[in-house]
């Protein structure tokens, strides 16, 4: 991108990250959902290895902003949360490893 007359170097690009996103909790929930379209949030905790209270705070979050949905349910009478990552959460967090690898390619190659 332009700024200011200057081009931006990679560097400033990856400081400039979605954090939403690129957060190193939300980031395993959202990749790790990505790769199996939904998992039950015990299936999740473990996937990822985050505490109960981490994941919640981060999907509470993820959800707020329409990257995940979560579908509250019983299975055999015991309480059960199906987490299932959005249309939009899906893109974002495609795009958002595609930038990754794209700036780390970038970087590599700069020159100063």
């Amino acid at each position: 991108g332009e700024n200011g007359g200057k081009m931006t170097t990679p560097f400033e690009e990856l400081a400039g990250l979605d954090r939403m996103i690129h957060e190193p909790a939300r980031l395993a929930i959202l990749t790790a959902l990505a790769s199996c379209d939904e998992a039950d949030y015990l299936f999740l905790q473990r996937l990822t290895g985050l505490t109960g209270g981490n994941l919640s705070s981060h999907l509470a979050k993820l959800e707020e902003e329409g990257l995940v949905e979560m579908d509250k349910r019983f299975v055999e009478k015991k309480p059960n949360t199906l987490i299932k990552i959005t249309d939009q959460g899906k893109s974002a967090i495609t795009r958002h490893w595609k930038q990754l690898e794209e700036l780390h390619q970038s970087s590599q190659k700069w020159k100063p």
